[in-house]
């Protein structure tokens, strides 16, 4: 471990009260405990905080940064904790910022089509506030109902909705950012175009937490469609299913949201949440398919194009997806847990015509590596989660390290087909040592050349997407 931190003392302590107020400062046990982990569930990556705060304002996080480099003690920036690569994990200790005091939409402009939120806002909550004004936050991770649009921008989530509009850095104009060093900055602005210096707005998003804490962030609002279909095409051929994406695509049927779930994932789930659903039994899998429009007639155009699509694709069936299917695919990770805390969430991406080719590579993998896993996929965007499940009860340094293996098998084969090891959950602790192995090292040397620039005391979430004490990547 990197010994130039310092711990935090009781003079440290004493001035974050002064800060945020005696009660907004928590170093107990029981607090302690909760905060040495996110969703990770894996006791090997568990790290103690010695201190958590709850800053109120943008200018109270920037006096505890300016605190922190003072006495050289690392920050953790955290959200709702929902990251599942170990990215609001303390691994220095030091102390965790969270944000969910600041929980307020700011601004929401319904004729401009913006919304001002404080980064502890749910994204739940969020997209309510604009649905109620007849408009759409396209933003939608799969955790959205207790996920934080802070965390959300830090990690670049992508969700249901990517295929058609994006990831969340394409929702946003602009963050205020407190630097690493306690500047307050706002990067980006409420323009449809700009080429006026970098785009600093996209460089905070998808930083995750290791060039600054996002406190505030303007999102774009769209209009939204009065018009859609959720349709479910089933097969019994999963590579008939995984072709099918760029198929539909080509069609030019537009798809809000493309996913995949295949037999085991539908049985674990539906098994969870005590329903079933159709084609489980005889070994069918999903393609589910979301379209909207602004015109009937489109709508129903499209959705009779989709089903015959599908059908010559090899689609032995199709049904309405109603909320028990969105229910299904958007408890998949929790039916996981549900069967092994320390599931692994693998979140590799690539192109979509290599997504056959990705998944036929899987079944031989895990095989080798003794693994059994599940799989559902936004196959609309070429995002792939391939879920490991420890049910052999081995222990969590056993666990990690048949994980280690795997990924050293995996990923060179992601990016031999052109793809990245994460799509949308990030790197954080867990996959820093295979980010390194994977990554060209010009690339590397530009990711710790902006680190340095911004954070030249590494106190801002050390340990995650950048090993720059060189502590765990050698």
């Amino acid at each position: 471990m990197a010994s130039h931190y310092h711990p935090v003392t009781p003079e440290v302590i004493a001035k974050l009260k002064v800060i945020v107020g005696d009660e907004n400062v928590r170093c107990d046990e029981e607090t302690l405990i909760q905060y040495q982990t996110d969703e990770e569930g894996n006791p090997h990556y568990f790290r103690k905080p010695e201190v958590v705060v709850f800053p109120g304002s943008t200018e109270e996080v920037a006096a505890i940064v300016k605190l922190a480099n003072e006495f050289l003690v690392p920050i953790t920036p955290r959200a709702a904790g929902t990251n599942v690569a170990c990215g609001a994990i303390p691994v220095y200790h030091g102390m965790v910022v969270e944000m969910e005091r600041m929980n307020k939409i700011l601004e929401m402009n319904s004729d401009a089509l913006y919304c001002v939120a404080q980064a502890g806002v749910s994204t739940n909550d969020l997209q309510e506030a604009a649905r109620a004004h007849g408009l759409l936050y396209a933003g939608d991770p799969s955790s959205s109902e207790n996920c934080m649009i802070g965390g959300n921008v830090a990690n670049n989530a992508g969700g249901n909705k990517a295929v058609k509009y994006g990831t969340t850095r394409n929702q946003i104009y602009s963050v205020k950012v407190v630097t690493p060093t306690g500047d307050i900055l706002t990067a980006g602005a409420r323009l449809q175009k700009c080429s006026t210096g970098l785009a600093l707005e996209q460089l905070f998003a998808g930083s995750e937490g290791a060039l600054g804490i996002i406190t505030e962030v303007t999102v774009k609002l769209r209009p939204l469609p009065p018009f859609n279909f959720n349709m479910v095409c089933v097969f019994r051929d999963e590579a008939e299913a995984l072709a099918l994406p760029n198929k539909i695509l080509k069609a030019g049927i537009d798809p809000t949201s493309l996913e995949f779930m295949d037999n085991e994932a539908i049985a674990m789930t539906a098994k969870f949440l005590d329903m079933e659903f159709p084609h489980v039994k005889d070994g069918g899998c999903y393609v589910i398919v979301t379209v909207e429009t602004f015109h009937e007639e489109e709508m129903e155009r499209k959705m009779e194009q989709l089903a015959e699509l599908a059908e010559a694709n090899g689609s032995v069936d199709e049904f309405e997806a109603d909320a028990r299917i969105w229910k299904l695919r958007k408890q998949f990770a929790e039916a996981a847990r549900a069967i092994d805390k320390m599931f692994q969430t693998e979140d590799f991406v690539v192109p979509l015509d290599k997504i056959p080719e990705m998944t036929a590579q899987i079944p031989d993998l895990t095989k080798k590596h003794g693994l059994y896993c599940v799989t559902v996929a936004h196959i609309g965007d070429g995002n792939i989660h391939v879920l490991p499940l420890n049910r052999e009860g081995l222990t969590p340094d056993e666990w990690f390290e048949k994980i280690k293996a795997f990924h050293a098998d995996l990923f060179p084969r992601v990016y031999a087909l052109g793809g990245k090891m994460s799509g949308e959950h990030g790197i954080g602790f867990k996959k820093l040592e295979e980010f390194a192995k994977n990554t060209p090292a010009a690339e590397l040397k530009v990711l710790k050349a902006i680190k340095l620039a911004l954070d030249p005391n590494n106190i801002m979430n050390p340990g995650k997407l950048i090993d720059m004490n060189g502590d765990f990547v050698h």
